[in-house]
């Protein structure tokens, strides 16, 4: 009987631990849409409640009149998408080139490339600030693409050099046989069997670039350019921080991510688990 409940157990066991995995992962962000439905008064009120006694969409209504907040988050759309459409672009042609050519170095650069994800991100920002201020690029919106661009690029090119490694060369050799040129194969064969790991690394670069604070920060000063991540910072004040309607922005900023990513999701998937079996 013993041996008969252990499986019941364990799973019982495993079911709960997700559970209560879940539930502190959801937690804050039920919180945050809770708040974000009540009044500036009730947010600050003690002792606190989870559900609000009356709901309004006064928060979400002062951010959306607030025409600062609009400007802010379509800049921080402009950014984001240029940012992964560039990182997944050129990882693209970087990754096939470290998975159909052998020259010199080649080891050698993509050991580079590794090694850079590991620096702290906190101490590049004072040698792009200093290489964007002397090739006037500072306060542009250009100058963060290039910027965000170049920390998402290494993990690009790894993630999609390790799907094109799963595209037989042979299927390259096919299509030069049949009159392509090495770029028409790249853009024509290869690319769109790649395309589940295109999906994937420039979901990641976006929500990288969406979520970005501090390279923003350091290299943006101008108002009108400001990200939505740089906005939300507006509501917290030096002596009054304005709860509900920093729920609101918080929740409204984090839209375009779950959007994307609910429609996304299955390519998402297949993207971080194919590319990881080579062929």
């Amino acid at each position: 009987m013993f041996r008969r409940n252990t499986p019941d157990l364990t799973r019982l066991l495993i079911y709960g631990a997700l559970i209560f995995v879940c539930v502190y992962n959801l937690a804050p962000f039920l919180w945050m849409i809770s708040s974000s439905l009540k009044t500036e008064a009730e947010v600050k009120s003690y002792p606190a409640t989870f559900l609000p006694h009356v709901v309004t969409l006064e928060p979400y209504a002062n951010i959306l009149v607030w025409g600062g907040f609009i400007t802010y988050f379509m800049n921080s759309a402009i950014i984001s998408f240029s940012t992964a459409f560039i990182s997944s672009f050129v990882g693209a042609l970087a990754g096939y080139g470290f998975s159909r050519y052998m020259f010199k170095g080649r080891t050698s650069l993509m050991t580079i490339f590794l090694a850079s994800q590991l620096l702290p991100g906190v101490l590049l920002v004072g040698p792009y600030f200093k290489m964007l201020t002397f090739i006037k690029l500072y306060d542009t919106r250009i100058g963060l693409i290039v910027a965000q661009t170049t920390i998402t690029l290494p993990f690009s090119v790894w993630m999609l050099k390790s799907f094109i490694d799963t595209v037989p060369v042979e299927i390259d050799q096919a299509a030069m046989v049949d009159g392509a040129s090495r770029w028409q194969a790249f853009f024509k064969v290869v690319l769109p069997l790649i395309a589940p790991g295109i999906v994937a690394t420039t979901i990641f670069a976006f929500l990288l670039a969406w979520g970005d604070l501090l390279w923003a920060l350091c290299l943006l000063s101008s108002p009108s350019l400001k990200t939505v991540t740089l906005g939300i910072t507006e509501l917290v004040g030096q002596f009054r921080i304005r709860w509900a309607e920093l729920m609101g922005a918080s929740i409204i900023a984090s839209l375009p991510c779950v959007i994307l990513y609910l429609f996304l999701q299955s390519a998402l998937t297949r993207g971080f688990t194919a590319g990881a079996v080579k062929q």
